[in-house]
């Protein structure tokens, strides 16, 4: 599922309503609390300069 995450975000990363969608979605399939980790990892790595406000918001929101 990660793949999918990792070929899709930056497509999508011009667009935050896009971006979030995706994100949320790609949250949601995330099968393992490990490939969450991951994903969460890798997109403040990549996004934490352009989209830090949706990368709190949906991953606080997720976590809870």
């Amino acid at each position: 599922m990660n793949e999918y995450a990792k070929v899709i975000l930056p497509k999508v990363s011009f667009s935050k309503e896009l971006f979030r969608k995706e994100l949320a979605k790609c949250i949601r399939w995330a099968e393992k609390p490990e490939e969450l980790d991951d994903l969460t990892q890798w997109c403040f790595r990549n996004f934490a300069e352009v989209h830090p406000e949706i990368l709190n918001e949906v991953f606080t929101h997720n976590a809870a």
